[in-house]
């Protein structure tokens, strides 16, 4: 495998982190239904034992941007979000750090836009004037309709995308409410449920349109991180440790998947569809999973040129916050 400078750098530094004395704080977070975050795996197999870190689960967040709302707010200390979601947070005057992909994209982990299988829908192109249902507005099913219909020369609204929880999506697709129901990258498990009761087909998904690149990104404030750099540090180090366990075990995560699924009263059965989290080996991030949404964001109007740059917005344990 062969890594970059920058992620060559903080592996580094992470690694060789001092160990200074344990810090005990609690991090409260938001869960995603029908998902596990790495970090609760990570905590779910006692990375954070002797770190000092203890998660907290404030509820659920309706998708990521109410999740980064939150962080905001200070009513959680983890938030996570798609990429664009995340930069759009920063513009907007959020003093954010996206200290470690989520989830990421590819060929085993991706978003896929379903129709019925007596849809006339076959191609991106036939997107244009039909409703697609999307678990979020602004984040990444979001922005990947919009880069899909700026691939076919169609503009950015030719879509109509609306809001359904998770656990709705196959139920709306099959009763015609919606044309195309987006299942994204952290809800594979709705996605095998749908795909396995049969009915419907695929017309592209996200590794298409955006290529192998992290989907999102677990987020802390900057004066959190300041205020705890050696937290900071070991809550990244057990996040990207708990990433590759999840790849390299990814019967064993199931069975976590299924256990903490049923502890929250949801459905354990869904944890057999998880397809794991997409995330390169080392679990962390590379320049172009930021830079390529930046470049997207100036395009559209979103960011001014130079507004934002990858060393401003992603986390470097070696640096002073």
């Amino acid at each position: 495998m062969k890594l970059s400078l920058r992620t060559l750098a903080i592996t580094v530094a992470l690694s060789s982190a001092s160990a200074a004395q344990a810090e005990d704080v609690t991090l409260r977070y938001l869960a995603s239904q029908g998902g596990l975050t790495s970090y609760e795996l990570a905590d779910q197999l006692g990375y954070f034992d002797g770190t000092g870190i203890k998660l907290q689960n404030e509820g659920y967040a309706a998708g990521g941007p109410a999740s980064l709302i939150a962080l905001a707010g200070g009513s959680v200390e983890i938030g996570g979000a798609a990429t664009a979601a995340v930069l759009n947070a920063i513009a907007s005057g959020n003093d954010f750090i996206a200290v470690a992909p989520s989830n990421g994209i590819n060929d085993e982990s991706q978003s896929i836009f379903y129709v019925l299988d007596d849809s006339p829908i076959t191609s991106i192109k036939d997107l244009a004037g039909k409703t697609i249902a999307v678990n979020t507005l602004g984040a990444h099913l979001d922005y990947t309709v919009r880069e899909a219909l700026h691939s076919v020369g169609l503009p950015a609204d030719a879509a109509n995308l609306v809001v359904v929880p998770g656990p709705q999506l196959e139920q709306v697709l099959r009763s015609k409410q919606v044309d195309v129901a987006a299942f994204g990258y952290w809800q594979t498990t709705f996605e095998g449920a749908a795909r396995k009761a049969g009915g419907i087909r695929a017309i592209f998904d996200d590794t298409d349109v955006l290529g192998d690149i992290a989907g999102g990104f677990v987020v802390l404030r900057r004066d959190f991180i300041a205020a705890h750099p050696d937290t900071a540090k070991a809550f990244v180090t057990a996040n990207a440790k708990a990433l590759d366990y999840a790849r390299e075990h990814p019967e064993e995560t199931k069975a976590i998947f299924a256990k903490v699924l049923a502890e929250r009263g949801e459905n354990p059965e869904v944890a057999q569809f998880f397809a794991g989290y997409g995330v390169r080996q080392g679990g962390l991030a590379e320049d172009r999973d930021i830079q390529f949404w930046i470049d997207i964001l100036e395009r559209e109007g979103k960011l001014k040129p130079g507004q934002l740059n990858v060393s401003a917005v992603l986390y470097n344990p070696a640096a002073t916050y």
